[in-house]
């Protein structure tokens, strides 16, 4: 299968004071249509630097982004972004969120309106379309996040810790619900995450980097063998620990060097 996005050969560097920082190392890759990334490595490696520079929100030194086979140099409507915050506005609807991208990209049109609401039916939100985000828990605000971000149809999602506000039992929740939701709609996604455990219980593969400047330590793939798979069902298998273990095996020794 054809990759839709490709990373080929991205270093960033910073000018420092004392000289030249380099933060991220000729990272190459490429993902499939429909296939979920989770990016891992240690703190401070560079994660969110590269998921910005993939979302055109921070230029790279050197390198090409290629999505459906076309160089993006600035930030692409083919992209969305959901970063740790929801960043919901309180003094408008639900409805009124989830199409303000629309709005802003002047793409609001009885076409585009019509799919959000079926988005919202089909999600469970369509009831909550005239409540406002403080009457929503924090599992139904990442929710109308996340349908506010597909609202405009983006080829691909990036996900940076857009779980990590959340308390533990609610987090797990809610990433079950979103992966559902990503998977239906058939959304290509790139997640950065410092939890071992999202990152394998959501990804089809999962890129480890090294300490900065960042470079791709290892690719895993990870396989369950389900039928039916939800990051639940994941967490419960016991191909689970065996994952866990390696990935936090590498991670620590990375963290050692």
């Amino acid at each position: 299968m054809e990759e839709i996005l490709k990373i080929q050969d991205i270093t960033k560097k910073y000018q420092a004071k004392n000289g030249e920082i380099i933060a991220i190392e000729k990272i190459q890759f490429g993902v499939k249509p429909g296939e979920f990334i989770s990016i891992i490595g240690p703190s401070g490696c560079g994660k969110s630097t590269l998921l910005s520079i993939i979302a055109g929100l921070e230029p790279k030194t050197t390198g090409k982004i290629l999505l459906e086979g076309e160089e993006i140099t600035n930030i692409s409507p083919k992209i969305g972004y959901m970063l740790q915050k929801d960043s919901l506005l309180e003094w408008r609807t639900i409805y009124q969120n989830v199409i303000f991208g629309l709005e802003v990209k002047h793409m609001k049109d009885k076409e585009n309106e019509e799919y959000v609401l079926n988005l919202l039916k089909k999600y469970k939100l369509y009831e909550f379309k005239d409540k406002y985000p403080n009457q929503l828990s924090g599992g139904m605000r990442q929710r109308v996040a996340l349908i506010r971000t597909l609202a405009i149809k983006p080829k691909i999602l990036l996900l940076d810790e857009a779980f990590s506000a959340l308390d533990y039992q609610t987090r797990i929740m809610v990433t079950n619900d979103i992966f559902h939701i990503l998977k239906n709609e058939k959304i290509t996604v790139l997640m950065v995450t410092h939890d071992i455990s999202e990152a394998i219980s959501m990804a089809d593969r999962v890129i480890v980097l090294s300490q900065r400047p960042a470079k791709i330590q290892n690719i895993h793939t990870i396989d369950f063998e389900m039928e039916t798979r939800t990051p639940i069902n994941c967490r419960n298998s016991p191909k689970f620990s065996k994952y866990f273990n390696d990935l936090w095996k590498e991670l620590e020794v990375k963290d050692e060097e």
